[in-house]
């Protein structure tokens, strides 16, 4: 069901997101697995890192706009309440410092540790942590 519904949102991605995801993708044989579209808390997001907790939003100018800014800060409360960072950039800085954002995910993915559920979500047994 949930899966039905996050499809049914979807939208097709600007053109400076294909931009970023076509980076982001070729990650994967660093260990950084982005989804793109993918439904967090009651959002759909541009693009997520689960293992790292790294969401990725690619802003037009319409999140200028004084209704869309409070929007996106709720939405970013509650990702962040949930254990995500947010990292948001706008159209015109893609275009224009495509480098510099990927360099911007990169230090962000690299100062983080993996989230402990991909590796069983277990804490370690009493006297081995």
């Amino acid at each position: 069901m949930a899966n039905q519904i996050a499809r049914r949102l979807r939208k097709t991605m600007t053109q400076q997101e294909v931009k970023v995801w076509n980076h982001l993708r070729s990650w994967r044989k660093r260990g950084y697995h982005f989804r793109r579209q993918a439904p967090r808390k009651g959002y759909i997001v541009d693009f997520v890192c689960l293992k790292y907790g790294l969401v990725v939003e690619i802003d037009g100018g319409q999140h200028n706009l004084k209704a869309h800014a409070t929007a996106d800060e709720k939405r970013d409360q509650t990702l962040i309440r949930s254990g995500f960072r947010v990292l948001r950039f706008w159209n015109s800085d893609v275009d224009s410092n495509l480098d510099g954002i990927l360099e911007t995910i990169d230090a962000a993915l690299m100062e983080s540790k993996p989230h402990p559920a991909t590796f069983g979500g277990h804490p370690p047994l009493s006297g081995e942590g």
